[in-house]
């Protein structure tokens, strides 16, 4: 299983940056049936650094992954949220 994490410190998401994150996650499992897991949640760790928000992603292959990083919505998704992004880390991981 390829999982793919990308840790978020965001500045300036409200609930319509929650709403509008939630409808392009749905179209995005919608439109890629190889993205085996998809998830924006709240980063529960007390060392976070400041991290507060994760998205949580899983594939059968790192083929498959790549797919996703090159999909019309992902890059929609991208978007969308980059004006909200502070800073980010990303932690892709074959397990």
């Amino acid at each position: 299983m390829f999982h793919h994490v990308v840790l978020m410190q965001l500045s300036g998401a409200d609930t319509d940056f929650h709403r509008k994150t939630a409808e392009l996650i749905d179209q995005l499992r919608a439109e890629l049936p190889f993205v085996r897991s998809y998830a924006f949640v709240k980063n529960m760790a007390r060392r976070s650094s400041g991290y507060e928000w994760a998205m949580i992603s899983s594939f059968d292959n790192s083929q498959d992954h790549d797919r996703y990083q090159v999909s019309d919505i992902h890059r929609r998704l991208q978007e969308f949220m980059r004006p909200y992004i502070d800073q980010m880390v990303v932690c892709d991981a074959d397990v």
